[in-house]
């Protein structure tokens, strides 16, 4: 196996932890309102879940075969049942009587997690950029592959996570978050709510199908 290989397989983990979506914007709350070392704590949790995305992409990717339908359509629903709910509350969010957000994560480890595990672009997102980047080198793969390439794919998703750890705790990102925070936190709620939708309406229609 060549370099070259191991080196698409890394660019195409970094492409998929930057690709904006909901686990990004909630990175871009609590980095940019509680500070780099809270945004790092999340994505160690989300790290989980890029590891079991990235690794379900590959799989599918070298058996040439999806695992099936019915797993997804039922993360699907729960998915986008999570996202809901996470929407609703950054939609409602008010100020507390000190003018803060009552939208402080106590626990961005735990939260990283879950975003991690229950994200519904996750498998879409990661079988779109592994398959483009891998398609030059499909001679190359093989089932002995599989763990070199989910090694250099972490190497890509850490790499992404430092860009994300930069970005969100440069001073102009605090300063203009800060400044418009409470409708920062709103408009990411309706998108959250439109990815909850989405994902519920695609699963549910492929259990109701069954």
């Amino acid at each position: 196996m060549s370099f070259s290989l191991y080196l698409a397989a890394a660019a195409a983990g970094a492409a998929y932890t930057l690709t904006p979506g909901p686990a990004f914007l909630a990175l871009l709350g609590i980095g940019a309102g509680q500070g780099r070392i809270a945004g790092v704590k999340f994505l160690a949790g989300h790290f989980a879940g890029d590891i079991v995305w990235g690794a379900l992409a590959l799989v599918a990717i070298i058996g040439s075969a999806s695992l099936g339908t019915l797993v997804f359509d039922i993360l699907g629903v729960i998915c986008g049942s999570y996202l809901l709910l996470l929407g609703w509350r950054a939609v409602t969010v008010k100020r507390r009587e000190d003018g803060a957000l009552n939208t402080e994560v106590t626990q961005p480890l735990r939260r990283g997690l879950a975003f991690g595990i229950t994200n519904p672009k996750s498998y879409a997102v990661a079988i779109a950029m592994f398959t483009a980047l891998l398609a030059a080198h499909a001679g190359e793969l093989s089932w002995a592959s599989l763990p070199p390439l989910l090694l250099a794919a972490c190497a890509g998703f850490i790499i992404g996570d430092a860009i994300l750890v930069w970005v969100i705790g440069a001073a102009p990102v605090r300063r203009l978050y800060r400044r418009h925070e409470l409708w920062v936190t709103r408009i990411s709620g309706v998108i959250f709510l439109g990815f909850g939708l989405q994902a519920l309406t695609q699963s549910g229609a492929g259990l109701l199908r069954r």
